[in-house]
C-alpha cells in the first residue's frame, strides 16, 4: 500500500511539473486574472459553474472571493451556480443540459465573467452555459483537461490541465489554478484600492 501511495503522489507531481513547464498555461492564468479584475473593477461579478468535483471547485472559487482567502478585505462579487432548488427545478422542467444556462439567462448581465469548469471540455450543460454567456456578451474563462473538448474553441480563454486519462489529475491542477486566481485577483484589486 505504501508504494501505491507514493506512486499516486509521484504521478500527481509529474502532472503538476508538466503544467509548470507549459509557458502558455502560465500566461493564460495571468490573462484570466486580468479579465476577472477588470470585471470586478467595473462593478460586475464572476459566475462559476461545474459538475461534480468541478462544482465543488466552482463553489470554492466563489466562496473564497465573497468570503476570505488569506487576509481580511472587502467581499468580491462572485457566485457559483449551485442552488439545488434551481438545479432540480431546471433539470426537471428543461433538462439537465440547461441547469447553468437558465441561471445565466436570469442572473447574468453584460460585463460579467463566467468561469466554466469541465475536465473533459465536453459537458453539455457547461457548453450551454457558455452559449448563454456569449449571448449576454460575457467573457468566458474555462478550466479544462484532455484536449479541451468543445469548450476549447468556444471560450475567450482556456486554461487546460495536461492530458491524463482520469479527471482527478485535471481537478488537482484546477484547484491550484483557482487558488492562484483568487490570490492574484485580491492583490490586483487591492492595488486599485477596490478592496
Amino acid at each position: 500500500m505504501e508504494n501505491s501511495i507514493l506512486d499516486e503522489l509521484k504521478e500527481s507531481a509529474a502532472v503538476l511539473n508538466t503544467f509548470i513547464n507549459t509557458p502558455s498555461a502560465l500566461i493564460a492564468i495571468k490573462n484570466a486574472t486580468d479579465i476577472m479584475v477588470a470585471c470586478v473593477a467595473s462593478g460586475n461579478k464572476i459566475i462559476s459553474c461545474g459538475n461534480g468535483g468541478s462544482m465543488s471547485d466552482a463553489m470554492h472559487f466563489a466562496e473564497e472571493l465573497t468570503g476570505r482567502f488569506r487576509n481580511n478585505r472587502k467581499s468580491i462579487a462572485a457566485i457559483a451556480i449551485s442552488d439545488p432548488s434551481h438545479i432540480t427545478c431546471t433539470a426537471n422542467d428543461y433538462g439537465f443540459e440547461h441547469i447553468f444556462s437558465r441561471y445565466i439567462e436570469g442572473v447574468a448581465k453584460q460585463g460579467d465573467v463566467l468561469l466554466a469548469i469541465s475536465t473533459s471540455g465536453n459537458s453539455e450543460n457547461i457548453v450551454e452555459a457558455v452559449k448563454a454567456a456569449k449571448e449576454k456578451q460575457m467573457k468566458v474563462v474555462a478550466l479544462t483537461g484532455k484536449d479541451g473538448g468543445k469548450l476549447a474553441d468556444m471560450v475567450d480563454l482556456e486554461i487546460r490541465a495536461p492530458f491524463t486519462i482520469y479527471a482527478d489529475r485535471a481537478q488537482e491542477i484546477h484547484i491550484k489554478v483557482i487558488h492562484i486566481l483568487i490570490k492574484n485577483i485580491e492583490q490586483e484589486l487591492f492595488k486599485l484600492n477596490l478592496i
